[in-house]
């Protein structure tokens, strides 16, 4: 480990790490990658070529592994392995963190690039606990006392949702981040429909503002890792041919709130009109919710 190289690539988040070998790390190397990784939330391991026994194995080192719970791999049948390839529709160019439609997300995500185009297809990844800590007080008091509706829309699963804070808590760092995104996020709990829209499209577009991010650029046999309890991130369509992704992801997140809140849910009151179309969703998770409840119970 005296030989690895760190090279931060950005003010806000991000580091490449060279001398490293991923195919069969020992305790303290694991360690130190684990360090790395919540100091710079994002690291790259670039010429590592792991396969794809070695991917999986070193994904279960961090913790339970599953496969995606919607979308199947278009060439890769190894289990534990999530694949998008740009010839099958897999370019992630909207802002998200993975799979928070979940109620227990993903704590953590290893990538290896597998094919790249020459030029074009770089990755963006934004630090949310800067975001969330550039916010102005009043902000952050709103943002605390509000949680958010998240669902499966993309991936044609509007069925599979889950509520989770607008900030919420680092659980190994107790450091605060915003937790909603423009991809899976869809309205935030306690205001009606158009206060909603209003404050969710300001906290998605904050959250890319420059300062917030880094940029990679790929070479094929890279190996990426990422915190999904403090960064999204986001693929730049801009490129022609294929771009081939092999993701292990790490699940069972607990997601902690800064503060509890201190309203309740809002579904417009009254009886049925056009526009309660915008309360519909809400209102039959929290009636699913309360009937699970009852039958535990």
């Amino acid at each position: 480990m005296s030989e690895w190289q760190i090279k931060p690539l950005a003010g806000a988040l991000g580091a490449e790490v060279i001398g490293a070998d991923l195919r069969a790390p020992d305790e303290a190397e694991m360690d130190r990658v684990k360090e790395l990784l919540l100091a710079h939330k994002v690291l790259f391991f670039p010429g590592q070529a792991v396969s794809a026994e070695q991917h999986v194995a070193l994904g279960e080192r961090f913790g339970r592994i599953e496969d995606h719970p919607n979308l199947r791999n278009p060439f890769t049948d190894h289990p534990g392995i999530f694949e998008l390839a740009a010839t099958h529709g897999g370019v992630a160019d909207e802002w998200h963190t993975d799979i928070t439609f979940e109620d227990h997300p993903s704590v953590m995500s290893i990538l290896h690039m597998v094919k790249c185009p020459e030029v074009g297809g770089d990755t963006m990844w934004t630090n949310l606990e800067q975001a969330y800590a550039e916010l102005s007080p009043p902000m952050q008091d709103l943002c605390e006392n509000l949680t958010a509706l998240h669902d499966a829309l993309p991936h044609n699963r509007p069925d599979k949702m889950s509520i989770h804070p607008v900030v919420r808590l680092h659980p190994e760092t107790g450091a605060k981040a915003l937790y909603v995104n423009e991809h899976f996020t869809r309205r935030l709990v306690e205001m009606n429909a158009t206060e909603s829209e209003a404050l969710l499209s300001y906290l998605t577009n904050w959250v890319k503002n420059p300062r917030f991010t880094v940029r990679y650029r790929w070479s094929e046999g890279t190996v990426a890792m990422w915190d999904n309890r403090c960064t999204q991130h986001f693929v730049l369509n801009d490129f022609q041919g294929e771009r081939i992704i092999q993701r292990v992801t790490i699940m069972g997140d607990e997601v902690s709130a800064a503060k509890s809140s201190d309203y309740e849910p809002y579904v417009r009151p009254g009886p049925l009109s056009a526009t309660s179309r915008h309360d519909r969703q809400l209102a039959l998770f929290l009636k699913t919710q309360r009937g699970q409840g009852e039958d535990a119970a």
